[in-house]
């Protein structure tokens, strides 16, 4: 590929104030008890608190390198035809912008094809990209079992099909698969971190989980696990919401929880868009104190964050992701093995702010395609 998608990649993830500022605050405040002072000693100078802030530290850092280099190498053909199908939420359609983005240089047309999410909805998405014979399908969010029939007639036909961010694995039909299972489990990893840090292994945990999406389940797992290690003793719940919830009723679940658990102090979502509208509903409830931390972070949450109303995000490498995708189909093009995108690393960063009153902006929202170049 050209320099110009490598300089887009290296825009795609950009820091916030580094979260060890936060970690500060865990000795301040004048009405603890001894006994209460003691165990944050004892927290302080445990194993578990030293990995997660050793953790926080590594996740934090600004990937620096893309993830492939070599260029193609052959004369990329133009006007090839993409589809692209949207799995319901934000994320994915960010995705899909940017690869479009990037199959825009090349001269290829991308249709973008809307699904709600459902399994209904997605089938019959796959069923107007047989029909539209398209020289490549692109999608994210779920796994093939959703669109066995489709996707044999799509190999069938000889149309590759790429996927991300699905419960799957490479083959029969799937061409290129990235973030599949064994790629995300790091992203609850890295959230653990952020809360086993920023409450110095004192948490009382709430994690709000999406099943819909079977892609998020290892990074529930891995965020459950890693959270039980690193902070011994602390609380940990899991609400499971539908995938209707989203942009309706789900402040109003959240909110209902935490007034049923008043001791709760972290909240996590496994998807950014979960958040979208909580905090403005904690505030309209009088509901303070509450730390949020979210899994795929997107605009809105980066806006939450700056503005101090959410403390942490993941935030996935869909630019990244979206630039490779384009890679592996120009090899393909040009009768190339997508092996080299295949084994390659994407990135991912922990966004985080500061301590309230402090926080200096020193980001732009290069992730939005609507913000400035960066």
């Amino acid at each position: 590929m050209s320099s110009r998608p490598g300089r887009a990649i290296r825009r795609a993830l950009t820091s916030i104030v580094p979260v060890t500022a936060l970690l500060a605050l865990a000795a301040c405040g004048t009405d603890t008890t001894p006994a209460a002072d003691s165990a944050k000693a004892a927290a302080s100078d445990s194993p578990g608190l030293v990995a997660a802030r050793e953790a926080v530290k590594k996740y934090s850092e600004h990937p620096d390198r893309i993830p492939v280099t070599e260029p193609v190498g052959k004369k990329i053909p133009e006007d090839k035809k993409i589809d692209f199908i949207l799995c319901g939420v934000q994320s994915c359609q960010d995705l899909a912008n940017f690869f479009t983005a990037g199959a825009e240089l090349l001269g290829w047309h991308v249709k973008q094809i809307a699904t709600q999410g459902t399994p209904e909805s997605v089938q019959a998405a796959y069923e107007q990209a047989l029909r539209d014979k398209p020289d490549a399908v692109v999608a994210s969010g779920f796994p093939r079992a959703v669109y066995a029939k489709q996707l044999a007639q799509l190999k069938a036909a000889n149309i590759p099909v790429i996927q991300s961010n699905a419960d799957d694995v490479v083959g029969e039909g799937i061409a290129l698969l990235k973030n599949g299972p064994d790629d995300v489990a790091v992203q609850g990893e890295m959230l653990a971190s952020w809360v086993v840090s920023d409450s110095a292994a004192q948490a009382d945990t709430v994690y709000f989980d999406l099943p819909a999406y079977t892609i998020l389940k290892p990074v529930k797992d891995t965020f459950a696990a890693k959270y039980k290690e690193w902070c011994e003793g602390c609380a940990l719940d899991s609400v499971d919401v539908p995938i209707t919830s989203i942009g309706k009723d789900m402040p109003d679940r959240v909110v209902s929880y935490l007034r049923s658990h008043p001791k709760v102090t972290h909240v996590v979502f496994s998807l950014g868009l979960l958040n979208v509208g909580v905090p403005a509903a904690l505030k309209t409830a009088g509901i303070t104190g509450k730390h949020i931390a979210v899994n795929v972070g997107d605009g809105q949450n980066y806006q939450y964050i700056q503005s101090g109303l959410s403390d942490a995000a993941m935030a996935l490498n869909s630019h990244e992701a979206a630039w490779l995708q384009v890679d592996a189909l120009a090899r393909h093009f040009t009768g190339q093995s997508m092996d080299m995108d295949q084994k390659a690393v994407l990135p991912n960063m922990l966004i985080t702010g500061t301590v309230p009153g402090t926080y200096r902006r020193r980001w732009a929202p290069c992730w939005d395609p609507a913000g400035p170049r960066c």
